[in-house]
């Protein structure tokens, strides 16, 4: 908890406050507490728990427990009507101040391994530094310090802060992104990306509450957003536009169709068909450049029957052929230390592949004929 450079530059000149613990609050417009699906209208204590679930927290509070809070570190603090404060920056500091003094917390939180304090310690808790300013005064200093500084957001929370900073204050994204030491173009990105949640949002034929996983994993959407297939399906401007509804309204049931086969809903236990970015993302695109694929998506077909379909059959057919013969060559391969001789079955396996092969072959070369005789027939029927 050593305070970086930084912060000592931000704050030179800067008087602290000591304000008492009981009058500062947990931001519910904290953006990371977002990627987890809480609401601004949530709880103090739905606010702690989640930040105790999920950020650590315990290891902040371990520290203070054993070497105390460090006073040259201040919380940022907005007022919030009379006499209670919002903590803009410094929640989980506070997270842990709140666990270390109020046992009633802990037990509720389970938080069973944290150390009880002594009342002395208690005690040189009950204020705690601040800087009471405003969000729109040090825009600047979070985004240095949570975009890709040292303490980095994910990238929901990161988006969250480039549209509140642009939409609340009227920053250009270019700006936003000289500030924070980012490229212009993955800024607009974030910005786009948090848009067409909010646009799913405002339609309402998506709801981030309603995602059947802990934790809203952006990234499909912000690195999905670019490939062609996800792009064609939701009509988004080749060019990289970024309006507040980026999506055409045309396309906003596809929007609705996409949210869920991304993020799966609760509500009608339907499942994210991601099970992991890497390949089921570049799987479902190519699922989605097929009228054929998407079709199957909307039938309920899960993502590889889905993909197999959007392929067509001879995509299928030659892939399974490239399939069997890398196959053959690997048995191949290990032919010697692998076959025993004494392995009657294992033979008979061998034995009834190269009957299908052949089947197979055979049938292929009859198709063929009778193509070309067709072929000829016709070409004397029409001559």
């Amino acid at each position: 908890m050593m305070a970086n450079a930084s912060t000592s530059n931000y704050l030179a000149g800067t008087p602290f406050q000591h304000i008492p613990t009981k009058d500062l609050l947990l931001d519910p417009h904290n953006p990371r507490l977002a990627e987890y699906g809480i609401s601004t209208s949530a709880s103090q204590f739905e606010l702690l728990k989640t930040l105790w679930d999920e950020m650590a927290v315990a290891e902040v509070a371990m520290s203070i427990a054993y070497s105390g809070y460090f006073q040259h570190e201040p919380l940022f603090v907005e007022k919030d009507g009379p006499g209670k404060f919002i903590v803009i920056e410094g929640n989980r500091r506070l997270a842990a101040v709140l666990l270390l003094r109020e046992s009633d917390y802990r037990k509720k939180l389970r938080a069973t391994d944290l150390p009880e304090i002594e009342t002395d310690a208690k005690r040189r808790l009950q204020e705690l530094p601040c800087v009471v300013t405003t969000r729109k005064k040090i825009w600047r200093y979070l985004g240095f310090k949570h975009v890709n500084g040292p303490a980095t957001w994910g990238s929901y929370a990161k988006a969250q802060y480039v549209a509140h900073v642009h939409n609340e204050y009227g920053v250009p994204l270019k700006d936003i992104a000289a500030q924070i030491g980012d490229y212009s173009s993955t800024v607009q990105r974030m910005y786009r990306g948090l848009m067409i949640v909010e646009q799913a949002e405002k339609a309402r034929v998506f709801r981030r509450d309603d995602v059947g996983k802990s934790r809203f994993y952006f990234n499909y959407l912000y690195t999905g957003m670019d490939y062609p297939g996800i792009k064609g399906f939701l009509g988004l401007d080749a060019k990289g536009t970024t309006e507040r509804n980026p999506v055409l309204h045309a396309k906003v049931k596809n929007l609705g169709d996409l949210m869920g086969w991304l993020y799966g809903r609760e509500s009608t236990n339907q499942q994210s068909l991601i099970r992991s970015q890497n390949p089921d993302l570049k799987t479902f695109d190519t699922v989605l450049q097929s009228k054929d694929g998407v079709r199957a998506l909307r039938d309920g077909l899960p993502l590889s029957v889905a993909n197999d379909i959007s392929q067509g059959d001879p995509k299928i057919f030659r892939a399974s052929l490239q399939q069997a013969k890398q196959s053959l060559q690997r048995a191949l391969g290990t032919l010697t230390t692998g076959y025993e001789t004494s392995d009657a079955e294992t033979l008979k396996l061998a034995q009834d592949i190269q009957d299908l092969s052949h089947d197979l072959v055979d049938a292929m070369h009859q198709k063929r004929s009778k193509e070309h005789r067709d072929g000829r027939k016709s070409k004397r029927t029409n001559g």
